[in-house]
């Protein structure tokens, strides 16, 4: 079967109490919040929706991901499964420390989102100033100079709801999602938990493929035989299709969340990848796609000899990255076979040929299973491209530039927005449009603003240069005085 459109797997993210689970439960109609604690959701959960778009049913995953400060981490997980996301600012708030939070983990998953304006119908709720709160940090939505799509809604009424659902299939649309639901499945540990009566359980998201009964679920070194299938509402289900979650059970120890799974046919298949598993961790290998905020490359290193897998391993442990690390969880002589496609499909890894060839059923199950391999017959080259591999998969961190700064002398306006005020250059360049840091002259705290104009000698300037006095209008809540300095500055990444 060739591959098809592939519902959309969406997370639903924001700072605590901005509605993220109240927008959620008005989309599927079933009350979760009741269930959390204190009200905060506690773990990442999924469910699955269903919209009219242009005249189709569709169908849409839903990952409800933490808010709270002390489930950052499992936010993270949740944006990396997803390939779309739902950014959640509350109208009369707009944005807080953990709305940016939420962003980071969108952007550092390089996935597209839409901006989702809850609380709309409560007394204080400004969507306009929450809007200028998103620009003050540097999400341009539509209509004010980008392309984020947003809209306002209610989860009281509804109001807004259907046309936030059209937007995020317009997102995903663009996006071309597919999947092969012929292949067996792949995806991610989503969460995964011990219950007394049921033992260790998992809950999978399907990113590929199709999960069946009578298979087995490989992600590590931990397996499970499928003896049943839960969908999200806990109805038992034969198989669970591409974008499905999926809750199964009986794992031979606790699968690690976020981390990559595959399904095979037989328990020596799975026995065989887990012994591969094994012999990785007996060898201090690390399968978790993340660790201390650092990302791993899995390889899967096949070559003509054992001399020659010497050599690489030497090799390959000379490069270094301050984001990534190299990890080799398996090797092998001889041609690449499917056990070692499999295994590197079951922890999100490259396979590495030296010198041999790959069979025919391995190549098959690479291409449809999205499996790179990589073959040399240089030593060196094969160091160069590993290298670059990883500095591909590394995470790109965003670094401050600084392009100017100046001291506040005094504040001759101020509105809830925007201040005027007169300053002295110190260093660089000012630029109208410069976002800015404002560090308050006690050293407390610290603001954030958009520069909106420039003046010198009473005449209007796009940039400030030089040594003096100039007025300057900033476009920020932070309140200013004279003493407080002021910083431009632009982000950029970094490897």
């Amino acid at each position: 079967m060739a591959a098809s459109a592939r519902p959309p797997i969406v997370a639903v993210m924001g700072h605590i109490d901005h509605g993220k689970s109240s927008l959620l439960d008005y989309i599927r109609k079933a009350n979760v919040t009741a269930g959390e604690a204190g009200g905060i959701t506690q773990h990442v959960s999924a469910y699955e929706a269903e919209h009219e778009h242009e005249g189709t049913l569709r169908r849409i995953t839903f990952l409800d991901t933490p808010g709270h400060e002390a489930f950052r981490a499992l936010r993270s997980r949740g944006a990396q499964a997803a390939d779309v996301a739902i950014l959640v600012v509350a109208a009369d708030e707009g944005v807080k420390p953990q709305t940016l939070e939420a962003l980071a983990a969108i952007q550092e998953a390089k996935i597209p989102f839409v901006v989702a304006f809850t609380k709309i119908d409560k007394n204080g709720a400004d969507p306009e100033r929450a809007k200028t709160s998103l620009l003050e940090n540097g999400v341009y939505l539509e209509g004010l100079g980008g392309d984020i799509p947003f809209a306002p809604v209610s989860s009281k009424t509804g109001d807004g709801v259907p046309e936030l659902l059209d937007l995020v299939l317009l997102t995903a649309d663009l996006a071309e999602l597919s999947a092969d639901p012929s292949l067996p499945a792949s995806g991610f540990v989503l969460e995964s938990t011990q219950d007394p009566k049921r033992g260790l359980l998992a809950t999978l998201i399907v990113k590929n493929g199709t999960l069946s009964t009578g298979s087995f679920v490989v992600t590590g070194s931990a397996y499970a035989p499928i003896r049943f299938i839960e969908n999200f509402a806990g109805k038992r289900v034969e198989e669970a299709g591409p974008s499905s979650p999926a809750r199964v059970s009986g794992f031979t120890e606790l699968p690690a969340a976020g981390q990559p799974f595959i399904a095979v046919k037989t328990r020596k298949e799975a026995e065989a990848l887990v012994a591969e598993a094994a012999k990785g961790a007996a060898n201090g290998v690390s399968f978790d796609a993340a660790e201390d905020g650092i990302t791993v490359l899995p390889l899967v290193v096949k070559a003509d000899v054992t001399g020659s897998i010497e050599a690489i391993k030497h090799e390959l442990a000379k490069i270094e990255h301050e984001n990534a690390a190299i990890r080799i969880v398996s090797t092998g002589v001889g041609a690449v076979g499917e056990t070692d496609v499999k295994t590197a499909q079951a922890v999100g890894g490259i396979v590495i040929a030296f010198t041999v060839g790959t069979d025919s059923a391995a190549r098959d199950l690479a291409d449809r299973s999205s499996v790179a391999i990589e073959s040399f017959s240089i030593i060196y080259d094969l160091k160069q491209r590993v290298a670059d591999l990883l500095s591909a998969r590394a995470p790109k961190v965003a670094k401050e530039e600084v392009l100017g700064e100046a001291k506040v002398l005094k504040v001759f306006s101020a509105t809830s927005t925007k201040k005027v005020l007169g300053a002295r250059h110190v260093s660089g360049t000012l630029s109208v449009g410069d976002q800015v840091r404002i560090t308050p002259r006690e050293g407390e705290g610290e603001g954030r603003g958009k520069i909106v104009n420039l003046q010198q000698a009473r005449v209007d300037v796009d940039a400030i240069k030089v040594e003096g006095e100039f007025g300057m209008q900033i476009e920020t809540k932070f309140e200013m005085g004279g003493g407080d300095t002021v910083v431009a500055f632009r982000m950029s990444a970094a490897e």
